[in-house]
């Protein structure tokens, strides 16, 4: 536990500087759909305003940002305007239609939430006579906002946590986090989790109920961070509540509606590419341009996200948004851009959020109209598309997820860090990558991070010059020299130590590197696929992975999924296996046993698609006819129950070792099928005399 005197030290921080992290974390949310919102002092000057206020003015909004609204409207509606805020400051709220000043005048109706901060207020406007639909959504009026200290208690708790929980900051200031919701036995430990991946991720978002002071609940939105001082150490947490009540349904209807993805075709369009800061876009290559119809000039110095955007597509917009701000980057969804010319596009997106202070992202645009007029294929023009994804086989909505990812990013030279089990084909999906990419013809050089012992990997990535080391005789090209202008795909990139991670985040970033031994900085092209199996946020935690080169890995991430959440996937991979051994074996085996296949669909393959690849090479061998025989009783035992004669400690050693074996031998992974954290499992197996390399 803290000091007193270190708890009082990070409350005055939080106190002095939480303010300001605080509004920084409600514009990277509320700016998004580009609603015409002001944030305005106890003065009513303006300290920031969103793109839809500045086009609903008619005025840039750096135009707006030190001004007030009295400087906006005609002199005659000045003294109006004053008595209106006087009165706002009086209420909390006070609605009113003034004459706006500009190239047309605009009468725009007004109403002012307030003290979304200590001495900060949000205007929201609107053209006056607006139907409803064009009114600011209710779930964005109303904000909790709260300061934590680092074990979690409330030290600041503002205007809108008041609104929306109905405690004053009297009865709030000094208690748990705990008290805004429902007790359960999982509270403590799910609070726990959520504040850890805060500080590990920067950032943390879920949704859950939450508990007023009358007991009654409401689905919450709340987005978490970090706040950390120039150190970097915890000085507490910044947090923002939303009523998610009335949106909880529309949500879940939008992600029903969401069209199935599809398999692509392997050869289609450039994607789109636009990214942007809030609202605004900054950036846009030539298949974006030519997608929406404008020039690069008339895209970046005046048209926001939303102009592309028709109203009714706003909902899957702030969705995509939501789950960025969640998880990095959303599902591909289809939606429609309004062209130049009026005319509409129908498009698949895929949104990234990249950092939330500002908040800034990048899409991935897909034209639909070329892949709805691929002709219907047939057998060979099938085999011919797997083979272009480098024999991903699967027709599950899983797996037709991960190629339409693929299809997004593969043009592109972003970093893909592919994330899943051992043994669900991550190389698959890195050679996939690269073979639907401009680099094509140009080299895949694949290094395995954990294979590698730790003193020869760095001399393996960057190579070494003459002499710098005993036994260095000659020049050695490394890894990423070989990859030039290729891609090169690191396996396992979380085994890399720690010590020389610095030097493959300068490289990555600097797209430069010095040979060991050697002063010679040798420029690279290279785009870079990492993969690994490893729970790469746990270790940012553990000190033993670095925040700024997972985050320079995970541009775009993509996960393959374990064989068990696509079990229909199972018939086809029996299927090509089978085939492909035969073959290499030269027999002929043309009929599996309706009970094997079951059998095989049943079983949860813990190694994935490797295992059961291994289990159909084993079983082609010992067939001797035209049907499969396969060796059953090896996969029939799982789920039986563990033995119970021996002692408790024998059982629980049994079932430990059991888990480990299944898993791989890999820590992490068996303490998720155990349902116990890591260091948990580390402690019983150094109880028990468990050690994985023995296993």
């Amino acid at each position: 536990m803290p000091s007193a005197a270190s708890q009082t030290q990070a409350s005055n921080w939080l106190l002095e500087n939480g303010p300001n992290e605080l509004e920084r974390l409600f514009h990277a949310i509320v700016y998004h759909p580009s609603a015409p919102i002001l944030i305005a002092d106890d003065e009513g000057n303006y300290h920031d305003a969103s793109t839809g206020a500045g086009k609903l003015l008619g005025i840039p909004r750096e135009q707006i940002i030190g001004s007030s609204l009295e400087d906006l409207v005609e002199p005659a509606t000045k003294p109006l305007v004053s008595e209106l805020w006087r009165a706002f400051l009086r209420k909390g709220e006070q609605p009113g239609t003034l004459q706006l000043r500009g190239e047309k005048p605009l009468e725009v109706e007004y109403s002012v939430k307030g003290n979304i901060l200590p001495v900060r207020h949000l205007v929201m406007l609107r053209e006056a006579g607006a139907q409803e639909s064009g009114e600011i959504p209710a779930w964005v009026k109303d904000y909790a906002l709260f300061l934590l200290d680092p074990d979690g208690e409330i030290c600041a708790w503002y205007a809108g946590a008041e609104r929306i929980f109905d405690y004053t900051s009297a009865e709030m200031v000094g208690e748990h986090v705990s008290t805004i919701y429902p007790s359960d036995d999982a509270l403590d430990a799910r609070l726990e989790g959520e504040l850890n991946r805060s500080i590990t991720e920067g950032h943390f978002g879920t949704e859950a109920w939450c508990m007023r002071k009358d007991g009654a609940r409401f689905w919450g939105n709340i987005i978490t961070t970090a706040l950390k001082d120039e150190h970097g150490t915890l000085q507490g947490f910044a947090a923002i509540v939303r009523d998610f009540s009335d949106r909880q349904e529309r949500d879940k209807k939008l992600q029903r509606s969401r069209a199935p993805l599809r398999s692509l075709p392997a050869q289609t369009t450039v994607p789109g590419i636009v990214s942007g800061e809030f609202d605004r876009v900054l950036e846009a290559n030539d298949a974006f341009l030519a997608m929406v119809g404008y020039t690069r000039e008339e895209l970046v110095s005046g048209l926001s996200w939303s102009d592309l955007t028709p109203p009714e597509y706003f909902p899957q917009d702030e969705l995509a948004h939501e789950e960025g701000l969640r998880f990095g980057a959303c599902t591909p969804f289809e939606k429609e851009f309004t062209r130049k010319d009026g005319t509409r596009v129908a498009v698949l997106v895929s949104t990234a959020v990249l950092k939330i202070f500002p908040c800034q992202w990048i899409s991935f645009v897909q034209d639909l109209h070329e892949l709805e007029t691929v002709p219907v294929l047939d057998e060979e023009e099938i085999v011919e598309v797997k083979s272009e994804f480098a024999e991903i086989i699967g027709r599950s909505e899983a797996l037709k997820r991960i190629l339409c990812q693929i299809e997004l990013v593969a043009p592109t030279n972003a970093t893909v860090l592919v994330l899943g089990e051992t043994g669900t084909g991550k190389e698959l999906v890195a050679r996939a990558v690269h073979r639907m990419s401009p680099r094509r013809e140009r080299p895949f050089v694949t290094l395995n991070c954990a294979a590698i012992p730790t003193g020869l990997l760095e001399s393996e990535l960057f190579g070494y010059e003459r002499g710098a080391f005993t036994g260095a005789l000659t020049q050695k090209i490394g890894r990423f020299e070989m990859a030039h202008r290729g891609t090169l795909f690191l396996d396992e990139v979380g085994d890399i130590p720690l010590d020389l991670q610095p030097k493959l985040l300068r490289a990555l970033q600097e797209k430069a590197f010095e040979r060991l031994g050697g002063t010679k900085t040798i420029p690279i092209d290279v785009r870079l696929v990492a993969a690994t199996n490893r729970n790469l946020t746990q270790m940012m935690g553990d000190k033993l992975f670095r925040s700024d080169l997972y985050y320079r890995l995970k541009v775009f991430p993509i996960t393959t999924s374990p064989l068990r959440d696509h079990p229909e996937d199972i018939p086809t991979l029996v299927h090509h296996f089978l085939q492909k051994y035969a073959t290499e074996m030269n027999k002929r085996i043309d009929h599996i046993p309706p009970e094997t296949m079951r059998a095989l669909v049943k079983f949860s393959w813990p190694g994935n698609v490797r295992e059961l690849e291994n289990f159909i090479e084993r079983a082609v061998i010992l067939s001797r006819g035209p049907n499969l025989r396969a060796p059953l009783g090896e996969i029939e035992t799982e789920g039986l129950p563990v033995p119970a004669s021996g002692t408790l400690e024998q059982v629980e050693r049994e079932h430990v070792i059991r888990v480990l074996r299944e898993t791989g031998s890999v820590v992490s992974k068996a303490a998720i099928r155990l349902g116990i954290p890591r260091t948990t499992l580390n402690a019983l197996m150094r109880k028990l005399g468990i050690s994985p390399r023995e296993l």
